[in-house]
């Protein structure tokens, strides 16, 4: 457990530091100083013309002969601890350089002298090796206290390295000042030892140097024209393009707009298309309860019809043997006269309207004197031949 711990801190310490690194060496607002620097070397003591490149994010010193050249002469390591002042002393012993001499001091005992060609040049060139170590210094704190509060200190390295960065801009300016004043300065001597006829080989060196810087300057002038051509031309075309985005924008905000009112109005059909079924449910429903307790009641009715009827039919039959048994009795010469014809009984008959069911029902009395509808009136008849007729009269 304790090594997976220690691995994990590990792991993580070395992702900050790896966030640190990008944060110095890859920020958008990277700004290097360049220019010419006069240094003495270490062996022979003598002054060489180099192009020092300083990048001020990472505090790396760069020198080679010429500008144009791509091979690196050497590199000036130094750290937030070295020593950076100007130099009191001119150094160089010329009177010209008075004040443009600076001395840069590592704790590995390495020292560098160095001459700008202006006062300001070299002060400017100071300040932005002060600023770089600045730059260094929170880099440092940074990386120490990544196991505590690191997220503050890398903002505190990604302000300075923005300080560092404006420091680096305005002392191009005074670096760019200083080589227009040199350049005059080589010119304007040239130019006194031409009238005056005097022209050793350190002047046609100087003055094949100056060529050579003008024509330097004028390619890089080109040069920087056609960029800011190209970035004029890409700005144009990122602009057009741009322009096509918001009117893509713009019609596909009118395209949700237009689709969220249709469903609005698809949902509000929707919803009213539910209503009216939920209400055609409910109709059905109570349609189909009413026809339920219709059907019911008739299949109640048929049943007591067809009780009744068969009462009706039982009562008929005990009749008849009644009334036949009472003839035999008392010998007299009665009929039991009744139509052959079966008792007609009523078929139960259901009309429907509109309202209701019409059902007709027998009452009470109907079943208590069924002689007097249904049943015909028993009278006696006389024993006395009438014309030698059997025919019994019957009063209906």
């Amino acid at each position: 457990m304790a090594s997976y711990g220690s691995s994990t801190m590990v792991g993580e310490m070395q992702s900050s530091l790896e966030r640190v690194r990008r944060q110095l060496s890859s920020t958008s607002t990277r700004q290097l100083l360049q220019g010419p620097l006069l240094k003495r070397s270490d062996t022979l003591r003598k002054w060489n013309e180099r192009w020092i490149i300083l990048d001020p994010t990472n505090g790396k010193i760069e020198y080679k002969v010429r500008k144009s050249d791509t091979d690196i002469r050497g590199i000036i390591v130094f750290d937030s601890t070295s020593t950076v002042t100007v130099s009191p002393m001119n150094f160089h012993g010329l009177a010209k350089y008075d004040g443009c001499c600076f001395y840069i001091g590592t704790p590995q005992k390495k020292e560098y002298f160095l001459c700008a060609e202006t006062p300001s040049a070299a002060r400017a060139w100071v300040s932005t090796l002060h600023a770089t170590q600045l730059v260094l210094q929170a880099h440092k704190e940074a990386v120490n206290s990544l196991g505590g509060n690191g997220s503050a200190k890398l903002g505190t390295v990604a302000t300075v390295v923005a300080v560092a960065n404006a420091t680096a801009v305005e002392a191009t300016k005074e670096v760019e000042a200083a080589m227009k004043i040199s350049l005059k300065a080589a010119l304007g001597s040239t130019a006194n030892k031409l009238t005056k006829g005097q022209l050793d080989d350190l002047t046609i060196m100087m003055l094949r140097e100056s060529e050579e810087k003008a024509k330097l300057l004028a390619e890089e002038r080109d040069h920087l024209l056609t960029e800011r051509d190209s970035a004029l031309q890409e700005a144009q075309m990122w602009r057009f393009e741009l322009g096509k985005a918001r009117g893509n924008a713009v019609i596909l905000e009118a395209a949700v707009v237009r689709a969220e009112e249709r469903a609005r109005v698809s949902a509000a059909e929707a919803d009213m298309r539910v209503n009216e079924a939920v209400s055609r449910l409910e109709s059905a429903t109570k349609e189909k309860e009413d026809l339920l307790a219709l059907v019911d009641a008739l299949q109640s009715q048929i049943k007591r019809q067809e009780t009744s009827t068969i009462q009706v039919c039982e009562e008929s039959s005990e009749l008849c043997c009644t009334a036949s048994k009472h003839v035999e009795d008392d010998n007299v010469d009665k009929a039991c006269v009744s139509d052959t014809d079966p008792m007609p009984v009523t078929e139960n008959i259901v009309e429907l309207d509109d309202e209701g069911v019409d059902i007709r029902t027998i009452g009470d009395t109907e079943w208590d004197n069924p002689l007097s509808s249904e049943v015909s009136d028993v009278r006696e008849v006389t024993t006395e031949p009438e014309e030698s007729s059997l025919d019994i009269p019957i009063d209906a």
